[in-house]
């Protein structure tokens, strides 16, 4: 597949599918969407670094949410939080 290259996506293309990004990302447009979306990638250097700056991102955020707290960070975070609520309670 060939692209012509010598016509540059304008400002307006581009935010546009920047908006798509995410929900291209999560795999969350239609097939249509998707091909759209590829098409604008590879023709579009500038789009292609924020997709690729957003998956990065994505990937770095899921792997520290897997991540589980040690058991004393735990304890005292959960000590931490029963104080809080008996002092409201006793307000």
């Amino acid at each position: 597949m060939s692209h012509d290259h010598s016509v540059e996506p304008s400002a307006s293309d581009c935010a546009e599918f920047l908006d798509r990004i995410v929900y291209f990302i999560d795999n969350e447009l239609d097939e249509a969407d998707c091909s759209a979306v590829r098409v604008h990638l590879d023709s579009c250097n500038p789009c292609l670094e924020k997709y690729d700056l957003q998956r990065t991102v994505k990937s770095v955020v899921a792997r520290s949410c897997a991540e589980v707290a040690p058991d004393e960070l735990r304890q005292r975070v959960l000590f931490r939080i029963r104080e809080v609520q008996v002092q409201i309670r006793e307000g």
